[in-house]
């Protein structure tokens, strides 16, 4: 397999504050995991800068707009109880979505066979007009629409197994048949959305989880709802929301997955998109607060990623 990483040192300097969760920490775990010596084949590339086109089609211009206008010169600027932003964030956010949109690109040109992101701010809870839950811009959205406006694509797939719902990326394509988003999470948790009966025009697919569910409840929603509906929806391009969050050690949250069930999830994700659509498969980095679960947890998806 030929996988490449996207990664800048501009994501570290995306500052939210003392003890906030979504911290600089994180990038440099993921980094240093990436750095062992079974990823020296790994193809790394500098994220590029994302343009104002790409966002647009996801975001409106007057809010990229108001975020822009909300970065402070210097110091932390809370957009609301959990989003701060400080003089590095929309720069930091810009290369997030000049990654995840180059990462199709590269599978769409058949420079790789698939990508993974390690990018911050995460994206998913970014709705089309309002900036939420660490996020800033939706860059699974951004991703999908790219690979239909600039490749041609007719339907494309959002996988996300982030503890948290993806109410952005649901939100953004409520009304949209040729994208399906499917979402394993923990359910009563942030957002409050993902409940099963949310369904879109019928490409939205939730399983939601209880706390204290593992591997055996998490792999049977992936066996009889995501699976099968990604199935008959025969996307033309797999992304991945990769959120670690739902790793046992993590403090947000109350799941009991191991690093293990993210591999097994990868694999199951690479075998549909080999029947699919010539394994073309994009991963984007969303939410992991503990260090440790965040390192080993990115170890396992990557190398899957890498040896199939």
């Amino acid at each position: 397999m030929r996988t490449r990483l996207y990664h800048h040192p501009i994501f570290a300097e995306h500052l939210t504050g003392p003890g906030h969760p979504e911290r600089p920490e994180r990038m440099q775990a993921v980094t240093a995991a990436l750095e062992d010596e079974a990823f020296q084949h790994l193809d790394r590339a500098e994220a590029p800068e994302g343009s104002l086109e790409a966002i647009y089609r996801c975001h409106p211009e007057d809010y990229v707009r108001k975020v822009a206008t909300t970065i402070p010169e210097e110091g932390l600027v809370r957009v609301d109880n959990d989003t701060i932003v400080s003089p590095k964030s929309f720069t930091a956010a810009l290369h997030g979505v000049g990654a995840a949109t180059a990462a199709v690109d590269d599978v769409m040109t058949d420079e790789c066979d698939n990508v993974f992101v390690a990018a911050r701010p995460p994206s998913h809870h970014a709705e089309r007009q309002t900036a939420m839950g660490f996020c800033l811009f939706n860059n699974a959205a951004i991703a999908a629409r790219h690979a239909q406006t600039v490749h041609g694509l007719d339907r494309v797939a959002i996988v996300d197994w982030d503890v948290h719902h993806g109410n952005g990326t649901q939100d953004i394509f409520w009304e949209d048949s040729s994208v399906m988003y499917c979402s394993t999470h923990q359910m009563p948790l942030y957002p409050g959305t993902g409940a099963k009966g949310e369904t879109g025009q019928g490409n939205i697919v939730n399983a939601p989880l209880s706390a204290g569910d593992g591997s055996d409840v998490f792999k049977d929603a992936f066996r009889s709802r995501v699976l099968p509906a990604l199935r008959d929806f025969h996307p033309d391009l797999v992304i991945i929301s990769a959120g670690f969050d739902a790793h046992h050690r993590d403090p947000l949250a109350n799941l009991m997955l191991t690093e293990a069930d993210f591999d097994w999830a990868t694999a199951e994700l690479m075998a549909l998109a080999d029947r699919a659509c010539d394994g073309r498969l994009v991963s984007l980095l969303e939410g992991g607060y503990d260090l440790h679960g965040l390192a080993v947890s990115t170890t396992a998806h990557v190398k899957r990623m890498m040896t199939g």
